[in-house]
């Protein structure tokens, strides 16, 4: 195989078309443009009017068996699928979310793809943007601020200040921020009192943004985000402490999806960025219906693994749009599966273990039951999958044979080897034949929930069927959050699980296709305004925190002005 350059030399020798000209290929018009310089634009939301009477392309969600802490390339599949769809002949479009800048400067790095399968230009994608994620922090802190004014100005709702459950945020990853305390000083500072901070994307703020239709929708939403209780136990929201009205204006322009192109031109709209544990993992509703509307086949991409990512494309993001999938890619790795033998350890950071990279048929049979679970699941849902074996340069043609075996015995429609990184749209020719394949044929798609199911009915649903635990232990807080809840009748919200990415199960260390466990449930949380109840199944974090040398230590400027070390 070829020497592939870094992603950042890849991407500042690539061809940029005019913005204007990727609009006008899909069908947008100039008017239908806000210009950020030469090579992104916002997209009016009014387009989805004039686009209305057109019938809608084809479905596609890219997902992924339980990722390595390294990650195994599902952005760089889901890129490089769009890409392959229109070297076949079809008209497609990308939908991806915004990175988070914690990330980007912290360990996991950029999420603009990488070799020959990127969105550009990436030091703008990975960067800023347009702006999204610093409107959707400053409604955030803005509520923050409304918030413990009231409370200080004389307390008028009768807020009860220890239950105060809304942060303030910032888009780094900030460990010493994650518990502090506020309100320090004179008595014109404020009332002290235990916080701390959470990375932007982990905000409601974010999930709603990713959720809602529409601008009105939108302002409904946020006024409904509950922050507190009064001393008599009522819930407080942003619409009683009258600030909205103001979050809405701000995120007015974060409304509007953006467009960027890839390094073969294919269109790509990026919008939204929630945080694929606590919140639901996927990019807008909006951007995916209006590219719908514009193209043949939209490729979209849901966060971590199938239990994670796609169950909340399905069960919330599809239940809220009415959008109904008609096929999934399920991203695997030789490297993935065989961990998950549990007779390796990868660390992100560390070196791989040798042994990882020689051809090891027994541990890769031994790790494919993860493979096999996550393709069970995800017909549960009704919906075809392929499989996209993700190659890397020390695979082996018995390996991935195997994988193919594997996943076509599990019920998968098909299993083809990707080599998008190293190839870009070529190298995903016969994935995308695949799919097309399995997108022809008719899709039984169905939720796995009713939403008049109880709190603990939804729960354990998920549980058992998608994690294969044997039952649910709910810890008192849990337990007192379920019957609140259940009393404001915010029972009938679906779920957003918030579980660790590594493993099917609650627990990390629990590798392959864990079975017979019991899922513990510390608490269960209300994001009222995405439309959504989110338990906590073992300790969740908000605010990631730094490793000893951070991805950000390599970033700078080179004498001509150019970035260097953005991966």
């Amino acid at each position: 195989m070829k020497k592939v350059p870094s992603d950042l030399a890849i991407a500042q020798k690539a061809h940029l078309e005019p913005i204007k000209k990727i609009a006008k290929k899909i069908g947008l018009k100039e008017k239908d443009l806000y210009l950020y310089g030469d090579h992104m634009a916002k997209v009016s939301l009014s387009v989805t009017d004039r686009l209305k009477a057109r019938k809608n392309g084809k479905y596609i969600d890219v997902t992924a068996i339980t990722p390595t802490p390294l990650g195994e390339g599902k952005t760089v599949n889901t890129i490089g699928l769009a890409m392959a769809l229109n070297r076949i002949g079809k008209n497609a479009i990308v939908c991806i979310r915004q990175p988070s800048l914690g990330p980007v400067f912290g360990i996991k790095g950029g999420a603009a793809g990488g070799g020959y399968s990127q969105v550009v230009p990436m030091e703008d994608f990975n960067l800023h943007l347009t702006g999204d994620v610093h409107a959707v922090g400053l409604a955030h802190n803005l509520c923050a601020a409304f918030l413990d004014n009231s409370v200080l100005k004389g307390n008028p709702l009768n807020i009860d200040p220890s239950s105060i459950k809304w942060r303030r945020v910032v888009d780094v990853s900030d460990r010493f921020l994650r518990n502090i305390k506020i309100g320090l000083g004179t008595p014109n500072d404020g009332i002290p009192r235990d916080s701390g901070f959470d990375i932007t994307v982990a905000s409601e703020v974010m999930a709603i943004l990713a959720l809602t239709d529409g601008l009105k929708d939108l302002r409904k939403r946020l006024g409904k985000i509950v922050l507190a209780t009064t001393k008599d136990g009522k819930p407080v929201t942003a619409e009683d402490i009258k600030v909205a009205g103001a979050m809405a204006v701000l995120l007015k322009n974060a409304l509007k999806p953006n467009l960027l192109q890839t390094l073969e031109n294919t269109p790509c709209f990026v919008h939204a960025g929630p945080f694929a544990n606590i919140a639901h993992g996927n990019s807008s509703i909006i951007a995916d219906k209006i590219a719908l509307k514009l193209s043949d086949y939209v490729v979209t991409e849901s966060g971590f693994g199938a239990d994670c990512g796609a169950e909340k494309f399905f069960d919330i993001k599809c239940r809220m749009s009415g959008l109904k999938p008609d096929c999934v890619v399920m991203v695997a790795t030789v490297r993935a599966l065989k961990m998950h033998s549990g007779k390796f350890k990868v660390v992100a950071g560390k070196p791989l273990d040798p042994k990882l990279l020689e051809e090891d048929l027994e541990s890769l049979a031994e790790g494919c039951v993860n493979l096999e679970k996550h393709i069970e699941n995800m017909k549960l849902f009704g919906i075809p999958v392929v499989v996209a074996v993700n190659k890397f340069t020390t695979d082996t043609k018995k390996e991935i044979d195997l994988i193919r075996k594997k996943a076509i015995a599990a019920g998968a429609e098909d299993a083809v080897l990707s080599e998008v990184w190293a190839e870009g749209g070529k190298g995903g020719t016969e994935v995308a034949k695949a799919v097309v394949r399995a997108a022809e044929k008719k899709s039984n798609f169905k939720l796995l929930y009713p939403a008049d199911l109880s709190i603990k009915e939804k729960i354990e649903t998920i549980a058992t069927k998608i994690y294969g635990a044997k039952d649910v232990h709910y810890e008192e807080a849990a337990e007192k959050s379920i019957e609140l809840y259940t009393k404001l009748g915010y029972d009938k919200l679906p779920l957003c699980m918030a579980k660790t990415h590594l493993s099917i199960s609650h627990d990390p260390k629990l590798k392959g296709r864990p079975e017979g466990f019991t899922l513990p449930v510390r608490d269960v949380r209300a994001s009222v305004g995405a439309g959504f109840l989110y338990p906590l199944c073992g300790t969740m974090r908000t605010m990631p925190g730094l490793p000893t040398h951070p991805a950000g230590e390599k970033v700078d400027i080179d004498k001509d002005g150019k970035t260097v070390g953005l991966f």
